[in-house]
């Protein structure tokens, strides 16, 4: 069973990663941001509680995102693994995944890290342009679509995110390791961490990080 937590920074290759992870092993990506869109849709009842926070203009706390993944992990797809993208966050987060994991059956049992240096990083999401329809992402030189400004996907225009000019990306990269060193070690300590190269190419990325993965089915 591949009960998977991938981590790595904004740019480093994880939503590339992650769909064509999913699809091969046949488990289904979890991302936070559309949990959390979607229980808010669905109006379940954690996801009224999550919407009157945020619009609010507060900041989800632990115990309620917890209770999300939790409620997620819990669903039959997930019987036989998932791919976890963007939780845990913090150390707190991360040992109420290790407690709640093995009392509903699906403990973490690989991290898989991609690691990217910053100027790397500042390049691609300077030229990132992404699909508001479908969510599909293109950049500017590595990864052209077919017509300029329309996605390949769903003919949707694209757009420069507000957060994905130089300036505001560097503030959001010093947030995310300030947050994710610790949550590195942690993992690093339990003998669960992988670290890769996001730099590599991504096919060969993605065929080294399916060994692994195989290895551990």
């Amino acid at each position: 069973m591949l009960n998977i937590i991938l981590m790595g920074p904004p740019g480093a290759g994880k939503g590339t990663q992650a769909v064509t992870i999913a699809d091969e092993f046949g488990i289904p990506h979890i991302s936070t941001g559309d949990m959390f869109r979607e229980a808010m849709a669905n109006k379940t009842e954690l996801g009224l509680k999550a919407k009157a926070i945020v619009e609010s203009g507060g900041l989800v706390p632990d115990d309620l995102t917890i209770e999300l993944v939790k409620e997620r992990l819990s669903r039959p797809d997930c019987a036989n693994g998932y791919l976890l993208d963007g939780f845990p966050r913090t150390i707190p987060q991360a040992e109420a995944l290790a407690k709640i994991g093995p009392e509903i059956d699906r403990a973490v049992n690989l991290v898989v890290n991609f690691d990217c240096p910053s100027d790397v990083l500042v390049s691609r999401i300077a030229g990132r342009r992404v699909c508001p329809k479908c969510g599909a992402s293109y950049h500017i030189v590595n990864m052209k679509p077919k017509v300029e400004g329309v996605c390949d996907r769903c003919g949707g225009d694209l757009i420069q995110r507000k957060d994905d000019n130089a300036d505001s990306f560097k503030v959001r990269l010093d947030n995310y390791y300030k947050q994710t060193q610790p949550l590195l070690d942690y993992y690093q300590g339990s003998g669960l961490l992988h670290s890769f190269d996001g730099t590599t190419n991504p096919k060969l990325l993605h065929d080294q990080v399916a060994d692994l993965l195989k290895a551990h089915r």
